[in-house]
């Protein structure tokens, strides 16, 4: 399975691709950092951030996208920011009828570290060590995306099978697969 992870921010979008399978050693394929400046106008920071996420789904091809779960910070300013480029990258991946994951920051910190509450130093030691990397992958939020990567290679089918063993007890609204009509632009 390859793996897209998204670490979403306006100034520093992270990504990571892995590749892997539960059980195995996960392999780190590509990792950088979206960069927007903040002097530009919102809707020209989401533009640029929706091109290098739909650049990277051309150019990696991966199964799935892993994007982190906006949930609550101090700075509101901040937090909606962060959101905003979450749902960029969701908007991106869905255009190119690809599955997105969400995993929370803790969640992210427990499958990586063992540890929910781990520090940005814990998260990228933990991401070096399980991708065998040379050096460690900077700044932090391309690290933060590796670890996304990897916590969806190792606990992304185990939740698709427990969604699936729910809907057959009952559980839940049942899934339906879903065909999105392509966008083909604003009509004029």
């Amino acid at each position: 399975m390859r793996v897209l992870g998204i670490d979403p921010g306006l100034t520093r979008c992270g990504w990571g691709v892995v590749d892997g399978r539960p059980g195995a050693r996960p392999t780190a394929v590509g990792v950088g950092v979206v960069r927007s400046s903040a002097e530009l106008d919102l809707e020209l920071r989401l533009l640029e951030l929706h091109t290098a996420v739909t650049a990277l789904l051309r150019e990696h091809r991966p199964d799935v996208v892993a994007i982190e779960r906006v949930f609550t910070q101090n700075n509101k300013g901040t937090a909606t920011g962060t959101a905003q480029a979450a749902g960029v990258a969701a908007l991106a991946a869905a255009q190119a009828d690809r599955p997105v994951a969400w995993h929370t920051p803790s969640e992210v910190k427990a499958a990586i570290s063992g540890n929910g509450r781990a520090d940005k130093e814990q998260v990228t030691l933990m991401v070096t060590r399980v991708l065998g990397l040379a050096a460690a992958p900077k700044p932090a939020d391309a690290a933060d995306a590796l670890a996304l990567a990897v916590c969806h290679v190792w606990r992304g089918p185990a939740q698709q099978r427990l969604r699936v063993a729910a809907l057959a007890g009952g559980i839940g609204a049942p899934m339906t697969t879903r065909t999105l009509p392509r966008w083909t632009g604003v009509a004029k």
